[in-house]
Parts: C-alpha cells; structure tokens; sequence
C-alpha cells in the first residue's frame, strides 16, 4: 500500500472519511435499534441506510460496493447482514475516529514548539519549558513522527471500515457465484443465439443475393457473349456491368464463407479449415485430430480464429510456409497456428489479435502468443469443447 503524504488529497478524504463515519453511524445506527419495534419500516428503511453509506464511500475512497441482489427480505441473510453493519458502524468509527484525532491533534501540537516562544500564550501555552533544547527537540521529534504517522493511521482506518462494509454490505460469495454463473448462463445464451444469427444470415444471403448474382451475372455473360451487333457504347456497357456483377458476387462469396460457411454446418470444422487453407497464399499443412464434434459455437469460434490468423500471417507475416494444427483433449480444444514470418506479433498491435483475443475469451477460452522479432510466430488456443 502506497503511503500518501501529510498534505495529500488522499490523506485529507481518508481522514474526511473516518471522521464523518461517526455521526453518520451514530445517526444511522440510532435510527436502526430505534425502528426494530416497527419490522416493516426497518425492512424498507435499510437499505436506504446502506445507500447512505454506500454514498460515503464513494465519495471519499471513491470505491463503489456493489449492491446486495435480490428484495429486502427477512428471509435474505443480506438484510441481517446489513444491519449488523449499522449496528457495529458506530463503534468502528468512535474508534477510528478517537484515534486519528489524537494523532492529528498530538502532530499539531508537537510542531507548535516551532513557534516562537513569544507566542506559547494561551490557549497555546505548554506546561513544560520550551526554552530547554531538550524538551523542544522532543517536542519536534514526536509531532513529525506523528505527522507522518497520522495518514498511515487514516489509511488503515478507512481501510478498516471499507473491509467491514465490503463484507456486511456488499453480496457474499454465495450471492456472487450465482450472480456469475447467471451472467454466465447469459453470456453463453447470448452467443448461441448470435451464432444461430450469423448462420441464418449466411443461408439467406446464399440462397437469395448471392443466386440473384449469379442469374445476373450469367445473363450480361450470355448478352456479352450473343449480342455482338451492338454499338460500341452498349457492348463496353455491358461488359463493364458483367465484370462489376462477378466482382460482386465474389466478393459476397467471400462475405459470406468469413460470416458462417455452409461447410462447416455440413462437414464440420476439418472440411472447413481446409478449405480456408487451400485459399492461402502459402502453403499451409492442416492437421485436424477430432474424433467427436464439438457444439457449433466452438466450431465456429475455432474456423474464426484459423482464419483471422492465417489472414494476419498474409497481410504482415512475409510467412513462406505456415502449420495448423486442430486436436480435442478431453473437454478441451486445442489450436496451433505456426508460421515462419518475421515475427514482432503483439496484443495490442492491431484490432486482428484483439478481435482474436475477444472471441476466445467470449466462450472461456485461453490464448498464448510466441512471436519473438524475427520469427517464428505461435499462436496456442484452448477452447472448452462444451
């Protein structure tokens, strides 16, 4: 823990903090032992008593505790929990409290002996003799220890108190793990659903943009093709729209096979790679070892990630030659991407590893990058096959 310094902000809202904690605990645990004679208004009235202290903590630890889930229920440890807070908030901040005011007060003091003595009158006049060098230099000594002393003190209390709050305030670890594993359920039910997205678009755009392309396209070829008694003008207008409607149809081909290929519906990822390999500049050696398919989610994270790097390796490797390797071990899935190129891969170095990074990490997968300048570069991936 960093010590911040006597005449920092952070010393001034640490000791803010603490010193406020006390009427505002007082006040608020008074409020909680006088309205347990009316349970119903307790129940409503508490967390609003949470909210307050939430807000101080905010305020001056700028730390935000995150809100119990659920109602306020007598049947909720949460709510037992809070008013324990209230209850026990007092007696942390009275001491808390006591404390850092000695210690402010006694610095105070203490580096008052630098004072003229001309000026130790009351109410600053001390009981021993600061013309004796022996009792002024004890008198600095111990203000400058505890000047130094009190926002370590202010610190440790507004750390104290923050420990109390985080644990009678803020959701137990029941209560977070199933907050996790229901963000987590979401999380999986909001990928399936996108992937199912992604594939409904990709049997959409195949069977009605892209055959209205290709019909397109093969009528300009057999107009270009027959109507050769044309001026000049049309002839060169109708080849120029013929090669603009197999441009496009190659490149909504393209679109379509890096959104959600057929083939990897139909065949599985093996097929699918493959293909995405035979397209590559290089040579490529594709080795896929699965004896059991996975769920369609992984399959397609897995050609994404294969494809997205042997994309990368073409626009910035200067690769010669590149391997990949697909294998299942037990419950896992495992990716090896490896080329010979110049290497100086990093995370942050472009949007492709990010974009890689976010998709292993959408389904709790794990990556590891190797790319030394020079070469060679790895990449190793693990996905959970369920």
């Amino acid at each position: 823990m960093k010590v911040p310094r006597p005449w920092s902000a952070r010393t001034w809202l640490d000791t803010a903090h603490v010193v406020t904690g006390l009427p505002v605990g007082v006040l608020l645990g008074g409020l909680t032992l006088a309205l347990a004679v009316a349970p119903p208004v307790l129940r409503r009235a508490v967390p609003r008593f949470t909210g307050v202290q939430r807000s101080r903590f905010d305020a001056f630890l700028g730390v935000r505790i995150p809100p119990v889930p659920g109602p306020a229920d007598w049947r909720s440890p949460s709510m037992w929990r809070q008013i324990g807070y209230h209850v026990l908030s007092p007696v942390v901040s009275a001491a808390g409290t006591f404390l850092v005011a000695v210690v402010w007060g006694g610095a105070v003091v203490g580096l008052l002996a630098f004072l003229p003595p001309q000026l130790h009158r009351p109410p600053m006049e001390f009981p021993l003799d600061l013309r004796d060098n022996r009792v002024l230099a004890v008198f600095m000594a111990v203000g400058l220890v505890l000047l130094l002393l009190a926002p370590v003190l202010a610190r440790g209390m507004a750390a104290l108190d923050l420990s109390v709050a985080r644990t009678l305030l803020g959701p137990s670890r029941d209560e977070l793990d199933r907050r996790i594993e229901t963000l987590r359920e979401s999380r999986a039910g909001v990928i399936d659903a996108t992937d199912a997205e992604r594939r409904r678009i990709e049997r959409d755009l195949h069977d009605g943009a892209q055959q209205r392309l290709v019909s397109l396209a093969m009528n300009l070829g057999l107009a270009r093709a027959t109507l050769t008694d044309l001026p000049e003008p049309a002839r060169k207008a109708i080849e120029q729209a013929h090669e603009e409607a197999k441009q496009a149809l190659k490149e909504l081909r393209d679109f379509v096979r890096g959104l959600h290929p057929a083939v990897l519906n139909d065949q599985g990822l093996d097929a699918a790679l493959s293909g995405v390999a035979a397209r590559a500049p290089f040579p490529v050696k594709l080795r896929v070892d699965i004896e059991r398919r996975v769920t369609p989610t992984i399959e397609a994270v897995a050609f994404f990630i294969v494809s997205e790097a042997l994309t990368n390796i073409a626009k910035h490797a200067a690769a010669t030659r590149a391997e990949v390797t697909v294998r299942r071990e037990g419950d896992r899935l495992r990716l090896l991407v490896y080329d010979d190129g110049c290497g100086g891969a990093r995370m942050d170095g472009g949007t492709g590893l990010r974009g890689l990074g976010q998709r292993i990490d959408s389904v709790d997968g794990t990556l590891r990058l190797s790319s030394p300048l020079g070469g060679p570069t790895t990449i190793e991936v693990e996905l959970p096959c369920e």
